[in-house]
């Protein structure tokens, strides 16, 4: 692919100055956990820990990307306040954060900020 794009070609690919940060998650549940309190998990989870950060989350229940809920990049403190979250939380015997990645081409490292 050509690497002489314009800046509006740029911004559609999310490539470059416009790349986007997210990052995984690895979630093991206690054994003993039934639907209903892995349900209240995600839900306390998707409203608490997501939506009060600005944040999305796409994947299942054990394992995901998080992403910005708007065009742009999650913050390294936003990354801290989730792992947190996530680690206080009893109803989980692991959990994994990943460093932020490119949510978008997942392979590409980060682009250093100018």
């Amino acid at each position: 692919m050509a690497t002489n794009r314009s800046r509006r070609l740029r911004k559609k690919l999310c490539v470059d100055e416009f790349q986007e940060l997210g990052f995984e998650l690895n979630l093991d549940f206690k054994e003993n956990l039934g639907d209903e309190e892995i349900e209240a998990f995600l839900d306390a989870f998707l409203e608490e820990a997501m939506d009060a950060n600005g944040l999305d989350y796409v994947g299942g229940d054990d394992y995901g990307l998080v992403c910005l809920a708007n065009r742009g990049s999650v913050t390294e403190e936003q990354r801290a306040t989730v792992e947190s979250w996530l680690k206080a939380r009893e109803e989980l015997t692991k959990v994994e954060v990943s460093p932020l990645l490119d949510a978008w081409y997942p392979e590409k490292q980060i682009n250093k900020p100018a």
